[in-house]
């Protein structure tokens, strides 16, 4: 290859563009690299520190064979390249030490949580009342991980607690982000989401988001609050009735409403950015109205964290592709003002994937805007495809 280095990143705006592109079109690795394949959220990623900024990218799919964006090892750590030329540096994710360990009971610690760069991550019950039926959310690869024989169905607090001792003594966890396949009973898997969330942070010390539907009764949010959680997730997916009807049937029954009240409700138990909600691009949503949504949220203290699409190998959208840069990018500079107005940035986010940011472009956004570069903005793109 034809190495022509420049110099590395040295301000917000660059280093925004780069994430975005490397979430449109992935990464091409050769060497070892953690990653997370299957799972109930963002999958397919590949986890790198970019100009120590925390990032997942796509790594397995089948388009990723096309990106011009490599890994490349370098006489000191590695760096991103676009066609041979130097782009940034950046630091793939090792292997976790306490992936090494075990519980008692001869469960591998890693088939328990995952370290997700700094943040350690589990999905406490790996099956859901939606999956394999005409119910199952179609972005969804919650029983992928099952089948593959790598994580278990049932997670225990006990077991949890200890995984977290480790991966925050070992590993360097800040937080914990812990999701449920839902259940049917009216708190939809929220109690025992918590109860596990509640033992890891007794243990360790670390603060912890939880991830559930709206429950049936509200005070279900209230019990979940005196068991010391910090942080929540409550995911709508899409602004746009339309599509959430097509890729999530449950989520457009329950509809829409229903979440902006659940939010309301469990901001005022847990504070203004503490409480925040999935919205994937890419899945066909009219632009306007995922806008209107994402500035409703905010305007009630809701974090809207903002995705592109990440087909799940193995989910019924598995070969779909991630939206266009330019679309993602449209959508994002549209909100990231909006979020730093209202003082709800990552910053300020206790714990879970609004903290961390890995996932989506937000983050890096706002520190530009707070860094006093050029206001961001731009013209609404066309819908989705």
């Amino acid at each position: 290859m034809n190495r022509t280095a420049i110099a590395t990143i040295d301000d917000g705006s660059r280093l925004s563009d780069l994430i975005l592109e490397l979430q449109e079109k992935g990464l091409k690795v050769t060497g070892p690299l953690e990653r997370r394949p299957g799972g109930a959220g963002p999958s397919d990623a590949g986890m790198i520190w970019v100009e120590g900024t925390p990032v997942t990218v796509p790594v397995d799919a089948e388009y990723v064979a096309s990106t011009p964006l490599s890994l490349v090892a370098e006489d000191s750590g590695h760096a991103i390249y676009r066609d041979g030329v130097r782009l940034a540096s950046a630091t793939p994710a090792g292997r976790p030490r306490f992936y090494d360990l075990t519980t008692a009971d001869g469960t591998p610690y890693w088939k328990l949580a995952l370290m997700h760069l700094d943040s350690l991550a589990s999905t406490v019950l790996q099956t859901c009342a939606y999956w394999g039926n005409d119910d199952q959310c179609t972005f969804c690869g919650i029983g992928v991980s099952l089948s593959s024989g790598n994580t278990v169905k049932v997670k225990r607090p006990e077991q949890l607690a200890e995984v977290a001792v480790a991966a925050r003594d070992l590993d360097g966890a800040v937080d914990i982000t812990l999701t449920t396949g839902s259940t049917l009973g009216r708190d939809r898997g929220a109690y025992y989401v918590s109860k596990c969330g509640h033992a890891m942070k007794e243990a360790s010390g670390l603060p912890v988001e939880v991830q559930f539907e709206p429950p049936t009764d509200l005070a279900v949010i209230d019990k979940v609050h005196s068991l010391g959680i910090d942080s929540l997730g409550i995911h709508v997916e899409s602004f746009d009735p339309d599509v959430l009807a097509r890729v999530a049937p449950p989520k457009a029954r329950t509809g829409i409403e229903r979440y902006f009240e659940t939010w309301e409700y469990a901001v005022e138990r847990f504070g203004e950015g503490q409480v925040s909600t999935y919205v994937i691009l890419g899945m066909g949503e009219d632009p306007e109205v995922t806008l209107a949504g994402c500035k409703r949220a905010i305007d009630i203290g809701v974090y809207p964290f903002i995705v592109p699409l990440r087909p799940v190998p193995g989910s019924l959208m598995a070969d779909a592709t991630p939206p266009s840069r330019a679309y993602t990018e449209s959508i994002a500079r549209a909100v990231a003002p909006e979020l730093v107005k209202r003082g709800l940035t990552a910053d300020k986010v206790s714990a879970g994937c609004a903290r961390c940011q890995a996932c989506s472009p937000l983050g890096s956004l706002e520190r530009t805007i707070q860094l006093g570069m050029p206001k961001l903005g731009g013209a609404l793109p066309g819908r989705a495809s």
